[in-house]
């Protein structure tokens, strides 16, 4: 079996959040999804759970609150693309949708390119493309 990465998430608006991650490339599995939780498929490999509140709070400890992700940064999330130009695509729709583009500025380094935008409740997500070529290289030395 893949290992595979499920990355969860408060959300709160369940039907505007899975349109939203249907826009930008993520695909709903009907199966693990129901009224208050959508499991959006980005690959074999890495699946993102929205989920209400609710729902969310049913996961973590009882002494912790969830944290607002339009006041605290809780985790920096980032997606790899094909080409370089899927960056700028993609970003391009989040904006398109509700999501706010380049809320950093990410540093810029040799053989890759990168973008930032947020989600419609503040999760901030990093787009990447690299040069594989050279990261092979590099890992190969």
């Amino acid at each position: 079996m893949t290992r595979m990465i499920f990355v969860n998430l408060c959300v709160s608006d369940i039907v505007a959040a899975t349109a939203f991650y249907t826009a930008i490339g993520a695909k709903k599995n009907e199966t693990y999804s129901n009224d208050t939780t959508s499991c959006m498929v980005f690959s074999e490999a890495i699946h993102v759970m929205i989920m209400l509140p609710g729902v969310f709070k049913g996961f973590t400890p009882n002494e912790k609150t969830i944290a607002d992700p339009k006041k605290v940064s809780e985790v920096l999330l980032c997606l790899s693309v094909d080409k370089r130009e899927d960056v700028d695509s993609i970003l391009a729709t989040a904006a398109e949708h509700g999501g706010r583009a380049n809320p950093t500025t990410l540093p810029e380094m040799p053989n890759m390119y990168g973008r930032s935008f947020e989600d419609l409740d503040g999760h901030v997500w990093e787009l990447m493309w690299m040069d594989e070529s050279v990261a092979k290289e590099e890992v190969s030395h």
